[in-house]
């Protein structure tokens, strides 16, 4: 046996395949190995999808992770199935992280920050790669909801979208640097408080203006919202794309909705649908939406814990709280208040 394995602590065992079963299980369990010094072992990773296996951006996760812990991996190759992680000595610093594709820099971001912001100084990281993805956070969704969110319990991000990058060229740029996190506070979101604004934006990327694409989700938008505003705003970079969000802000809470234009559907049907999602959560009495609930959840396990109320419990953060449990002391609850009403507390 590998001498280095030898003095290892006992892996953390993990099925890939459990839950709903994406790369999502691969981040969490990198994030927690380095934070913990448990080392894990990966098995049937992304068994369930088309593509099974470590894809590109999976992969430079863990390649991100060995260099910033200076890991032991085995099975950190393309398509591989099972992953070994063994993590040394994580070192705050400068980074740049590239993954050459259109793979999401967010989710790169969301593997790293929780164990960067446990360090004693602060880190910069540059990631190139997709900035708004379908299947991932958008930069705007990071920077308007996620991060003000963290700022709650203490945390302090500084993001900077450089160059957006779509789908499938890529090419966009975050530049982001974490603080030490000093005051860690409990969150307490069961109330969102009064309305305060209900804004739209809207942005396009290298596509041609004759269209208005921007200009029609906008107009939609206020045919179905009362907004309080809209706004085009611009985008650097040499994909092609097209961003709209709306930015829903109660009195202790911003709430980020987000679409990405598709070829195969019309600025109407885009901001119709995004339209929905808003209307949804204003009827409810949810703080939270369910992509919010599910990035929450391991920021407050590692600080003082805290409670919220979400829209939706999905599979997706219903894997995350189990992998959380396997690594860290704590207790995840959900309970269901009514349809749409989730109450989660995270217990340290």
């Amino acid at each position: 046996m590998n001498t280095v394995l030898a003095n290892m602590p006992k892996a953390i065992q993990i099925d890939g395949s459990q839950g709903e079963g994406g790369g999502q299980i691969l981040r969490t369990a990198l994030a927690l190995s380095m934070i913990t010094g448990q080392p894990f072992e990966l098995i049937n990773i992304r068994a369930g999808r088309k593509k099974p296996g470590l894809m590109r951006q999976h992969l430079v996760c863990v390649q991100a992770s060995q260099q910033i812990s200076q890991a032991y991996v085995e099975g950190a190759e393309l398509h591989s199935q099972r992953l070994y992680f063994a993590p040394q000595h994580v070192q705050s610093g400068k980074y740049q992280f590239q993954i050459g594709s259109a793979g999401s820099t967010t989710l790169v971001l969301q593997t790293l920050l929780p164990v960067l912001l446990l360090q004693n100084e602060a880190s910069e990281l540059t990631i190139s790669g997709g900035t708004h993805n379908p299947l991932a956070p958008t930069a705007d969704f990071i920077e308007h909801c996620f991060l003000p969110a963290l700022a709650k319990i203490g945390i302090n991000v500084d993001f900077k979208l450089n160059k957006a990058g779509f789908f499938p060229i890529g090419a966009g740029e975050i530049q982001v640097t974490i603080q030490p996190w000093q005051n860690r506070n409990k969150l307490n979101l069961l109330d969102r408080g009064v309305l305060q604004s209900n804004e739209a934006f809207a942005a396009v990327l290298n596509l041609s203006e004759e269209a208005q694409i921007s200009q029609r989700e906008l107009t939609t938008l206020s045919k179905k919202l009362n907004l309080s505003s809209q706004q085009q705003f611009h985008l650097n970079g040499i994909s092609q794309g097209n961003t709209v969000y709306v930015k829903v802000t109660h009195q202790y809470h911003t709430q980020l909705f987000t679409a990405l234009g598709k070829k195969s559907k019309s600025a109407e049907q885009i901001a119709d649908h995004l339209a929905k999602d808003v209307k949804l959560y204003l009827s409810s009495q949810a703080v939270v939406d369910e992509y919010l609930a599910d990035q929450l959840l391991l920021p407050l396990a590692l600080g003082q814990g805290g409670e919220f109320t979400a829209q939706c419990i999905s599979e997706h953060t219903r894997t995350q709280a189990a992998m959380i449990e396997k690594f860290i002391d704590c207790e995840i609850e959900f309970v269901e208040l009514s349809p749409n009403h989730f109450h989660v507390k995270v217990k340290i």
